[in-house]
């Protein structure tokens, strides 16, 4: 089965977790294309028209995010927000991207997209 930004915002967090390998790295990347490793985190910055949907798109993914028990690491100004993404419990502790950083990712992607639709 292929992975899609679909199939990946329909997937729950799974515990325990293993590190992606490179190839598993770039297939998950493909179906995010916003989406960029930087530092060995996944990562994605939003745009906002105001300080207000910025907090309520923060709001939101924190209400999503918070169910799967996985949470980014936020940067929230004016008008936009950072988002992101790491596993800290894989790697034998040392850290790395899972699957579960792309689920959560995913379900960023589709808050911004209603919000952006309505």
């Amino acid at each position: 089965m292929s992975i899609t930004a679909s199939t990946l915002a329909a997937s729950r967090c799974v515990q325990p977790i293993e590190a992606l390998d490179d190839a598993a790295l770039a297939s998950h990347l493909a179906a995010l294309p916003e989406w960029k490793i930087e530092s060995g985190k996944l990562a994605r910055s939003f745009a906002f028209a105001n300080y207000y949907e910025t907090l309520a798109f923060v709001n939101a993914i924190a209400w999503v995010i918070h169910a799967e028990d996985h949470h980014p690491d936020l940067g929230v100004s004016y008008n936009r927000c950072s988002v992101r993404f790491d596993t800290h419990s894989v790697n034998d502790g040392r850290g790395g991207l899972s699957a579960n950083d792309f689920v959560c990712a995913a379900k960023v992607d589709a808050i911004f997209a209603q919000r952006a639709n309505a």
